[in-house]
């Protein structure tokens, strides 16, 4: 993986995104961000790979006990059933990995909850397998502040790269003249943007007055 230059950035024609265990169990003991952050921080992501058309995979780990994969979620992909695995290690599960490999994509960007665990086997696993592997640390989460955090240092520590949900949005547009998914990425900065969002849409409003 390029560590520096143009392309060591993410570019949504080489990424696959996999989304890890997003379920009402993992929620009750997620400590290290507010669940609610998490939650936000998820949807965004999916609707940012929607916008970009780039492969997202849903997966679960045994959902009849664990829960269905959270509504907010699925709705950003109301046709895809979640894979579920009885693996702890999502890279384990070919039914996950064959379409990884089957894309033929290598930029893999994971988000799972908990960091520690569910995050951290595939990225490592996925390293030694050649994947260009980003994990988006703030739609994931751990049991503690200190194992969320111990668990990033772990995988940067194996060749994994940290990143936000917005700067893998930053990343994949790269250019405000790509006017085919400007508009997409500017709606899921204001839903979901924080006091981007906000200040985004104070920028429309003034746009909007500008031109009357």
């Amino acid at each position: 993986m390029p560590k520096a230059g143009l392309d060591a950035l993410l570019r949504p024609e080489d990424s696959i995104l996999v989304l890890i265990d997003h379920q009402p169990y993992q929620f009750t003991n997620l400590n290290s961000h507010e669940p609610a952050t998490i939650v936000n921080n998820v949807i965004g992501l999916a609707k940012t790979a929607k916008v970009f058309n780039v492969p997202t995979i849903l997966t679960t780990v045994i959902e009849e006990r664990g829960g269905y994969i959270i509504k907010g979620l699925q709705d950003v992909f109301p046709d895809q059933k979640p894979i579920d695995r009885t693996f702890i290690n999502t890279w384990e599960d070919p039914k996950v990995t064959d379409i990884v490999k089957k894309s033929g994509r290598k930029q893999l960007l994971l988000a799972g909850l908990y960091t520690e665990i569910c995050l951290a086997m595939p990225a490592i696993q996925a390293l030694a397998e050649g994947y260009d592997v980003f994990i988006v640390t703030d739609a994931s989460g751990g049991v503690t502040l200190e194992a969320h955090d111990m668990a990033v240092r772990r995988m940067v520590a194996a060749g994994a790269v940290p990143i936000n949900w917005m700067a893998v949005l930053g990343e994949w547009q790269r250019d405000w003249a790509r006017e085919k998914t400007a508009a997409g990425v500017a709606g899921v900065v204001l839903e979901h943007g924080g006091a981007s969002g906000v200040a985004l849409a104070w920028e429309l409003q003034l746009l909007g007055s500008h031109s009357k």
